[in-house]
C-alpha cells in the first residue's frame, strides 16, 4: 500500500514545478518520461463555441478587468474606429488607446484559434493534464470571448510533442503548452517558435537569470515551488529585518531544492546570515536523536527565522520536537517518536513557540487529506489564492473540480493553473503587445509580452496556519 501510495502522489504532483515538488523523485516521476507508444495518435479534438444560446452566467462577482499597460511598438499601426466593430471590440479598444497589429494573430473579429497542448496519453502525466485541461475548459466557459479552443493530445516523448506542436502552429494562433519541463526544453530549443505560445512549465537552462533567454514568442507560466521559496525569503526578511535565518530539510533532492532557493534569495541578494541543518529523515520520519541535537543547538543560537523546506506532516513532527505542542487532544496520531520528546526542563517551551517559522505550499495538503493541521498553528506559507482564498473575486466565480483523496489538493493547483492558463492566453489574444496584470486563481500575474524577450511574474498568497487551516495572512 505504501508503494501504491507513493505512485499516486508522484503522478499527481510531479507537474507542479516539473521535478521541483516534492513526489518527482520516485521512480516513473516527470524526470523519468515513459517510452513512446506504437499507436498513431488520435485525430486533435476540436471544442468549438456554443450555439448562441442565451446562457446563464455563473453566480458571483465579475472577474476583475485586466490592467493593460500598453504602448505603440516600433512599426505598429492604429486602426481608426469606423463604428462599424461590435461594442466589445470598441471597449477593448479603448481600454489600450491603441491597437496592435501583430502577423501572427487573425485580423480584429476573427475568432482567435487556440491549440491546448497537453500529455493526455502518457501513462504518468495523463492525470495531470486532464486537471489543468479542465481548469482552461473552465476558463473558456466563463468567458469564450470569440476564441476557439482545439486540445492537442500528446504521450511523452518530445520528438511525438514537436511533431503536435509543429502542427498546432500550422493551424492556430495561439498555442498553451507543454506541460512537462523536459518537453517545454525541446520546443524552446527547436527554433520552432513563431507564434505565441504560453509553456506550462520552465525548462532548465531557460529563462532563468545568467541562462538562454526563451524564444521571444514564448512565454513560461509554470509554478515553481522554488520561487514560493524566495519570495517566502522576501518575507521573512520584511517580517524579521536584521536576523539571521536557520533553513531545515533533508536529503530529498525537492527539499534540498527548496532549501537552495531561499539560502540564495536569504544570503546571496538579502545578504543576511544563514545556515543550513540537513537532518535525517528514515521512512519519512524525522530522526528523534538529530532533533534533541538541533534543540540544543536552538537553545545556545536562537535564529530569526526557521525556514522549513520540508512537507507538512515532517514540519510538524519538527514543530511538536521543538516543544512548541499547541494541542493535546488525546486522539492526536502519531507520526513519529519525535511526538512524544518532552520539552528540556531548562527551557520554556515558549521560548521555541515563538520562533516564526515559514514554508511553502508544500506545507498545505488541502483539507481532503484529512492531516491534522493544529499542530502547525502560526506556521507562515505562500501558496495559491485558489487554495487558501476562497473569498477571492476570481476564485469564487469558477466551479471546483470534483476531486479527492492523495495528491488531490495538487490536482486542484494544476486545474487552476489552466484557469489562468486561458486567461493569460485570451489577454494576449486581445492585447498581442504590451504588460499587462492580472489578479488571477493562482496569484498577481504581471505579463510582458510582444515586445522582445517575454517575461512572466507570478506573486502567490502569503498565508499563516488559524484553527488548523491555512488562511489569508494580513498585510
Amino acid at each position: 500500500m505504501k508503494s501504491v501510495r507513493l505512485t499516486l502522489l508522484c503522478m499527481a504532483a510531479a507537474v507542479l514545478s516539473a521535478c521541483s515538488t516534492p513526489f518527482c523523485d520516485a521512480p516513473g516521476g516527470l524526470c523519468s518520461p515513459q517510452p513512446a507508444k506504437t499507436s498513431l495518435p488520435p485525430p486533435p479534438v476540436v471544442v468549438q463555441p456554443a450555439a448562441p444560446l442565451p446562457r446563464k452566467a455563473p453566480p458571483g462577482p465579475d472577474l476583475p478587468p485586466a490592467e493593460v499597460f500598453a504602448v505603440t511598438a516600433p512599426g505598429a499601426t492604429v486602426e481608426p474606429d469606423t463604428g462599424n466593430g461590435d461594442k466589445q471590440a470598441a471597449l477593448r479598444q479603448a481600454d489600450t488607446g491603441a491597437r496592435f497589429v501583430n502577423e501572427s494573430m487573425p485580423p480584429s473579429g476573427t475568432p482567435v484559434r487556440i491549440g491546448l497542448l497537453l500529455p493526455l496519453r502518457s501513462d504518468t502525466l495523463g492525470a495531470a493534464a486532464e486537471s489543468l485541461r479542465a481548469g482552461f475548459m473552465a476558463g473558456l466557459e466563463r468567458d469564450r470571448d470569440n476564441i476557439t479552443v482545439t486540445v492537442v493530445e500528446t504521450g511523452d516523448v518530445p520528438q511525438d510533442i514537436l511533431g503536435a506542436y509543429v502542427r498546432a502552429l500550422q493551424s492556430e494562433d495561439i498555442v498553451v503548452g507543454p506541460l512537462s519541463r523536459t518537453a517545454v526544453a525541446a520546443v524552446a530549443g527547436s527554433a520552432l517558435v513563431s507564434k505565441p505560445t504560453i509553456a506550462l512549465n520552465t525548462p532548465e537552462g531557460h529563462g532563468q537569470q545568467g541562462a538562454t533567454p526563451l524564444p521571444p514568442q514564448m512565454l513560461a507560466i509554470g509554478l515553481s515551488i522554488e520561487e514560493e521559496a524566495r519570495q517566502a525569503a522576501q518575507w521573512a526578511a520584511a517580517d524579521q529585518p536584521g536576523g539571521s535565518a536557520l533553513v531545515l530539510t533533508t536529503s530529498s533532492a525537492w527539499q534540498r531544492r527548496v532549501a537552495a532557493a531561499f539560502a540564495n534569495q536569504w544570503e546571496g541578494r538579502l545578504g543576511r546570515p544563514l545556515r543550513i541543518v540537513e537532518l535525517s529523515a528514515p521512512d519519512g520520519y524525522l530522526s528523534d536523536p538529530e532533533l534533541v541535537q538541533l534543540r540544543a543547538r536552538l537553545r545556545q543560537d536562537t535564529p530569526a527565522v526557521l525556514f522549513s523546506a520540508m512537507g507538512a506532516d515532517q514540519t510538524r513532527q519538527l514543530r511538536i520536537a521543538l516543544g512548541s505542542v499547541l494541542t493535546t487532544e488525546p486522539d492526536n496520531p502519531i507520526f513519529s517518536t519525535a511526538d512524544k520528546l518532552p520539552p528540556p526542563p531548562a527551557v520554556p517551551t515558549e521560548q521555541f513557540a515563538s520562533l516564526p517559522i515559514y514554508g511553502t505550499s508544500a506545507l498545505n495538503p488541502g483539507a481532503g487529506a484529512g492531516f491534522p493541521g493544529r499542530d502547525l498553528e502560526g506556521v507562515r506559507l505562500l501558496d495559491l489564492p485558489w487554495q487558501v482564498q476562497r473569498d477571492h473575486p476570481a476564485v469564487m466565480v469558477y466551479p471546483r473540480p470534483l476531486q479527492s483523496g492523495v495528491g488531490s489538493a495538487d490536482m486542484a493547483r494544476l486545474y487552476a493553473l489552466g484557469i489562468d492558463a486561458f486567461r493569460v492566453a485570451r489577454e494576449i489574444a486581445r492585447h498581442p503587445a504590451g504588460r499587462f496584470q492580472l489578479d488571477g486563481v493562482t496569484g498577481k500575474l504581471t505579463v510582458d509580452f510582444g515586445q522582445g524577450p517575454a517575461s512572466f511574474e507570478r506573486i502567490e498568497q502569503s498565508a499563516i496556519y488559524q484553527n488548523g487551516a491555512p488562511a489569508p495572512a494580513r498585510p
